[in-house]
């Protein structure tokens, strides 16, 4: 029977510029292996990581996809959850080099296999599209900076006039049913960190619905950009690690470091999410017993017109600079594709498949 997939991003496309929860994807105490990739663009890392990642699902192992948020169609990574295995991209803009080299990590240089001639050749092809990309992305993180200090004046007028009294209510109320039966551990939980949805050349892309599939009650979260749904999620969260559970928290891209849009506790099936313009969810999206809390009804505008107004202009001007960094990302990615004509027909492809099988054959004596 083949194994479970699961997709995310471990990196992604900010207000604060690349954003990587990297770190996140397997550490190095609990790691059996993992595989370091280097080399340039159009070097087939992506296409090495998904072919042994598909071949270990068929062969019954459980398979996380690591996506990019430059490119969402290609991966940054693999992670082999019982194995304890990962597989990632340490190549920029997500620099990882190995922290303990022979002991945990190994690298695979796919540089190894290419006519370093032929791509000189190319030179001054590689130096000009490395001057744009940088122009691009400089430009489409301006833009998102500009869109996150919207976001954040979103927060602070949502935040002014929630009804707090009804949100700690309902956080009490789920975490009764869900969680005080259960014992407080003298081990805390821990918490791992990842993307479920990011910004990317194709606009907002989410993997939401997957990452909840095998939870058994999920408590859906409606609410407009910029609202507070993170204070129930955090609620929930700190009550779940003091029982023992171990997290997986899913960060905002507009505020990665400090808003929690999602929340899956595996231990006890229990998954949070958080649906709004960017990744808008429905009950339908999930199979398992769905719980809406519509945040909406707990804010109240119709008394403050002035804020009701900068309400709609801050979300008109924060959607049209997400708009225009979207540009931008698909310019860098129309970049991108011409850079990697540099190194396609350089690289010897057919000498990548018996580094496969060997890396396939070291897995699988784990």
């Amino acid at each position: 029977m083949p194994g479970k997939t699961r997709h995310y991003f471990p990196g992604n496309n900010t207000p604060q510029g690349f954003f990587s929860y990297y770190g996140y994807i397997l550490e190095q105490r609990d790691a059996e292996k993992i595989y370091c990739l280097k080399g340039g663009p159009g070097l087939g890392k992506s296409t090495f990581m998904r072919r042994i990642g598909e071949t270990l699902v068929q062969e019954g192992e459980d398979v996380d996809f690591l996506h990019c948020s430059s490119d969402p169609d290609s991966l940054d990574g693999i992670l082999v959850r019982n194995k304890r295995v990962a597989m990632i991209d340490g190549t920029s803009p997500h620099i990882v080099d190995p922290v303990n080299p022979g002991a945990v990590d190994t690298i695979i240089h796919l540089g190894d296999y290419w006519d370093e001639a032929g791509i000189r050749k190319n030179r001054q092809l590689v130096l000009d599209c490395g001057d744009h990309l940088k122009d691009h992305y400089a430009r489409a993180y301006s833009y998102l900076a500009a869109a996150g200090s919207m976001h954040r004046g979103l927060h602070q007028i949502y935040d002014s006039h929630l009804n707090k009294p009804q949100l700690y209510k309902k956080a009490a109320s789920i975490i009764n049913r869900e969680l005080t039966h259960k014992k407080l551990s003298p081990i805390p939980g821990t918490v791992r960190k990842q993307f479920a949805s990011a910004l990317t050349p194709k606009g907002p892309v989410n993997f939401i619905p997957g990452l909840m599939a095998d939870a058994s009650r999920v408590y859906l979260i409606q609410e407009p950009v910029g609202m507070s749904g993170d204070r129930l999620i955090r609620l929930f969260l700190e009550s779940a690690l003091q029982r023992g559970y171990d997290a997986e928290c899913y960060y905002c891209s507009m505020d990665p470091s400090e808003k929690p849009e999602h929340l899956y506790i595996p231990q006890i099936k229990i998954a949070f999410v958080s649906s709004n313009t960017f990744h808008p969810l429905s009950k339908a999206d999930f199979e398992g017993k769905v719980t809406v809390i519509d945040m909406n009804k707990w804010i109240d505008l119709s008394e403050d017109s002035v804020a009701k107004a900068h309400v709609d202009v801050m979300t008109e001007l924060m959607n049209d600079l997400i708009q225009k960094a979207f540009q931008c990302f698909r310019q860098s990615k129309q970049e991108h594709d011409l850079l990697e004509q540099a190194y396609i027909p350089n690289m010897d492809f057919s000498r990548l498949e018996p580094i496969q099988q060997k890396i396939l054959a070291e897995i699988r004596r784990i």
